[in-house]
């Protein structure tokens, strides 16, 4: 009789990878009909059905995988958002993520529609500043944005600068890369006098300004456009702030970092939080998997930890400290490095 075979390892790892991507549609889809928007309190099926104008038998189907994936909770028949749920993709709130996730899975979409051929051919052959999208994309994007640093993200800048020996000494500090500038005018505020510039591409500026307005610090904030690898990004500063941003300098990191150096006041402080990739570069899984999309299309920009580090070194900074934080979109490095006193 021919005997099975012996098998010491489960596949159940694998199946649930096949299961993955039909709890992101779930999450996807609720965004998109508003569910998440009808239970902030418990709710049957057929009142959610009734509320979207949806079939309620479906209806029943759905919010049962939606608890199946711990988005929602069941009890007694009725739905209600997760505390994480309801803080995130309920919209209203200042901290909806509903529409940055939406955008983010779209610009995935095409990359991961198209796996096999760009593994077998390679990315497309155009302009790299092609796949980077139009302006009116990332201003879109950067107004999204806003919600996700207010999340969590700005507090988590604060509290790093906060921390910082110099920071009641500071002046004047530059958000580079800054986005909607969410986070810069956090920082600032958390000063007593400190004023603050984002620096950013003309139209996310656009969008930074709005922000600055709503957070009533027009005497404080100002605005700078360019593009950091060509442009000026002003002077005199005693903090430089870049998060998740100098990966568009990456082919020329050491040009820009001497930029960043030579921007700062004496005795000036520049603070990096970056993703930093270890075991060659393939951890940590939350990175490498989150810009597997845009790296198979050309755009592999993810640095190694340290590469921030060694280049701060390299341009003149006198001492650089480093450590790993845990960060929304996984784990990052914090690189602070520390201009020469004259």
């Amino acid at each position: 009789m021919k005997k099975l075979p012996e098998v010491n390892v489960s596949f159940e790892e694998l199946y649930r990878m096949l299961v993955a991507p039909i709890r992101s549609k779930l999450l996807l889809t609720g965004i998109e009909l508003g569910v998440f928007n009808q239970l902030s309190e418990p709710r049957s099926a057929n009142a959610v059905a009734e509320a979207i104008g949806s079939h309620p038998e479906n209806t029943r189907l759905f919010l049962d995988g939606l608890t199946a994936s711990d988005l929602t909770v069941k009890r007694n028949g009725l739905y209600q958002n997760t505390p994480v749920t309801q803080a995130f993709l309920a919209e209203g709130s200042s901290t909806f993520l509903g529409q940055m996730f939406t955008i983010q899975a779209h610009m995935w979409d095409p990359a991961l529609n198209d796996m096999s051929r760009l593994v077998k051919e390679g990315p497309p052959q155009h302009s790299p500043d092609a796949d980077m999208g139009s302006e009116e994309m990332w201003a879109q994007f950067a107004a999204f944005m806003a919600n996700y640093e207010r999340a969590g993200v700005a507090q988590q800048a604060v509290e790093v600068v906060s921390e910082l020996p110099e920071f009641s000494s500071f002046r004047k500090m530059l958000d580079l890369g800054g986005g909607p500038g969410v986070t810069g005018i956090a920082i600032v505020g958390a000063h007593p006098s400190m004023k603050g510039v984002i620096f950013d591409r003309p139209a996310i500026i656009k969008v930074a300004e709005t922000f600055i307005k709503e957070y009533e610090m027009e005497d404080r904030m100002e605005v700078l456009a360019g593009d950091y690898n060509g442009d000026s990004i002003g002077a005199e500063y005693d903090l430089i702030w870049a998060s998740n941003t100098l990966n568009f300098a990456r082919d020329g990191m050491d040009s820009l970092m001497k930029k960043i150096y030579d921007a700062l006041n004496p005795g000036g402080v520049f603070i990096s939080f970056c993703e930093g990739l270890t075991h060659e570069r393939t951890k940590t899984d939350f990175v490498v998997l989150s810009m597997m999309s845009i790296a198979l299309m050309g755009q592999d920009m993810c640095f190694d930890q340290g590469e921030i580090a060694d280049s701060m070194l390299r341009v003149g900074f006198k001492s650089v400290r480093s450590r790993t934080l845990d960060a929304p979109w996984g784990t990052a490095d914090l690189d602070i490095g520390r201009k020469y006193c004259v």
